[in-house]
């Protein structure tokens, strides 16, 4: 079920991608924030490298150890983006056309970017 308004909408999609990574990857950001713009929802996850993930990205071979963190974690968004995008198409009533993400081993952020089908109403 859509939600009411724009500022709900960016709210529940935020919820929906902590609850998505604590219960997925293991570990929940410690900040969010979704911008719904036109046909694309942004979102900016905070602090979301597990302690492991911390200490391998500090390791002396740092730049190996950043690489295998930002594989892994390509993986795992992979295998779970249909859960992703069912979240999204729920709550905004709008089929999602792509899934684009990216994540700083190094300053554990992660942005994800969906493209949808059509502009929501909330975005109007």
């Amino acid at each position: 079920m859509p939600s009411a308004n724009k500022s709900e909408a960016e709210k529940a999609i935020s919820q929906a991608i902590i609850r998505f990574e604590k219960e997925f990857m293991g570990r929940g950001p410690l900040n969010a924030r979704t911008y719904i713009i036109d046909d694309l929802v942004l979102v900016r996850l905070k602090n979301v490298l597990t302690p492991a993930e911390l200490k391998l990205a500090e390791s002396n071979s740092s730049e190996s150890g950043r690489n295998l963190i930002k594989k892994m974690r390509q993986q795992l968004i992979e295998q779970g983006r249909p859960l992703l995008n069912a979240a999204v198409h729920e709550i905004l009533g709008i089929q999602v056309v792509s899934l684009h993400t990216d994540i700083s081993a190094k300053t554990g952020e992660r942005i994800i970017v969906f493209t949808l089908a059509s502009i929501p109403e909330q975005a109007r």
